[in-house]
């Protein structure tokens, strides 16, 4: 995977954080200065954090794992519905439902009444309700569109959770380390990067430092599919080689039994005309002996 560059997060204004006073001291470690009464990230330590969670994902989602990306803050919202809707990952991007993951299965609960629904729209009784019925039906789809549409695929627990401000969503990460879920964030300079699994440190309110950061990560899942895609084709042209080779033998196997028996059926009928042959010759002997 291509690396990103240093002067790709000083552009987008990956480095700036927020007011001297608003710091959490356990971001330290990624604070390059302060200028201004604002806090500056070390940009090198950002650049090598977002590559080892890019690489990190990348492996989740290869093994066929999914993650969901979270992302309910105004600057993120579009980013992310665009550049997660591409790679068919599940995102929330709407307010995150308390219980997502710890009450799972009432969410996929809420999910199949959309399906419901839709089967409903198909059917006569649904012509024969009145229009305000209908409108009511109608605007429940709407709502459960707009809150579960992008996670209607997501049947089971994602293996991993991208959060862009884990301060935002606080639900979310503590949700995802009560049930031990791998979890992916950028942390600015007034949050605690020590509740993330793979931090990177930058800047979560500016919009082109969010697009810099998600765009990088959505190229790691890209790839992540693409590798599991020519892998499950490899292993698929394997299998068919091997089951065309086994197909192969067992027809010479057939063939090499089917000939053997073959030579075992003409060998006693070859006895038996050799039998025949010294029948009349045993005839001539005794009548020979008689005279």
């Amino acid at each position: 995977m291509e690396k990103i560059s240093f002067d790709q997060l000083l552009d987008a204004g990956v480095h700036f954080g927020h007011l001297k006073r608003k710091w959490n001291p356990s971001m330290a470690p990624y604070i390059f200065m302060e200028k201004n009464g604002i806090h500056i990230i070390d940009l090198y330590k950002t650049q090598a954090k977002l590559e080892e969670a890019a690489q990190a994902m990348k492996q989740i989602v290869k093994s066929g794992k999914r993650v969901l990306f979270v992302a309910t803050k105004k600057q993120a919202k579009d980013i992310v519905s665009t550049k997660v809707g591409k790679t068919t990952m599940p995102y929330v991007t709407e307010r995150w439902p308390g219980g997502m993951l710890t009450n799972f299965v009432t969410i996929r609960k809420a999910v199949k009444k959309m399906n419901v629904i839709d089967k409903l729209a198909s059917t006569p009784q649904y012509d024969n309700l009145s229009k305000r019925e209908k409108l009511q039906i109608t605007r429940e789809r709407a709502k459960l569109e707009k809150n579960f549409g992008s996670i209607a695929d997501l049947t089971k627990l994602p293996s991993a959770l991208f959060v862009i401000d884990i301060n935002k969503e606080h639900i979310a990460i503590a949700e995802a380390r009560k049930l031990n879920i791998p979890t992916f964030a950028i942390v600015d300079t007034n949050t605690d990067p020590t509740l993330i699994d793979f931090p990177i440190p930058g800047n979560d309110d500016a919009s082109k430092s969010i697009d810099v950061i998600v765009d990088y990560m959505t190229k790691a899942v890209e790839e992540g599919l693409t590798e599991r895609k020519i892998e499950r084709e490899k292993h698929q042209a394997e299998e068919k080689a091997t089951k065309a080779k086994q197909k192969k033998a067992a027809e010479a196997k057939a063939a090499e039994a089917k000939e053997a028996k073959a030579t075992e059926d003409e060998k006693p009928a070859g006895e038996e005309k050799k039998a025949e042959e010294k029948q009349p010759r045993k005839r001539l002997a005794k009548k020979a002996d008689k005279e």
